[in-house]
């Protein structure tokens, strides 16, 4: 069973700073492009930003480029999301996945392991 486990979530005002780290087991990780999804209330779960396995190539939803960003450090198999300049509308749970591919994805289909999700709360 390949386990994917997020943390850093938390309240936080708008304009403030998190940072979401997600860890995987070390025989997934090394071969893993990794992806953060969220999902708020009523809404359906989407892509925030990718990885591939080097960390050499990144993707990002518009609505987060310029503020977020992805990085992992393969030596801890942790894949980080850094969120800076939050807004109320980044309120939602946040969730870690693994892609066992060396290119990463941007559709929730791309990925086959997921975390159990992280909630992220921003006030105004």
């Amino acid at each position: 069973q390949v386990q994917v486990v997020e943390s850093g979530g938390g309240l936080v005002q708008a304009g403030g700073s998190l940072r979401l780290s997600c860890s995987a087991s070390r025989r997934t990780f090394s071969s893993s492009a990794m992806g953060w999804f969220r999902q708020a209330p009523g809404k359906e779960r989407d892509f925030v930003a990718g990885i591939n396995w080097t960390g050499g190539v990144t993707a990002y939803a518009d609505s987060v480029k310029g503020r977020f960003t992805i990085s992992r450090d393969n030596a801890e198999n942790t894949v980080y999301l850094q969120m800076n300049s939050l807004k109320p509308e980044d309120t939602a749970v946040y969730y870690c996945a693994a892609r066992v591919a060396s290119g990463l994805g941007v559709a929730q289909n791309d990925y086959n392991y997921w975390g159990q999700g992280t909630q992220v709360t921003v006030s105004s």
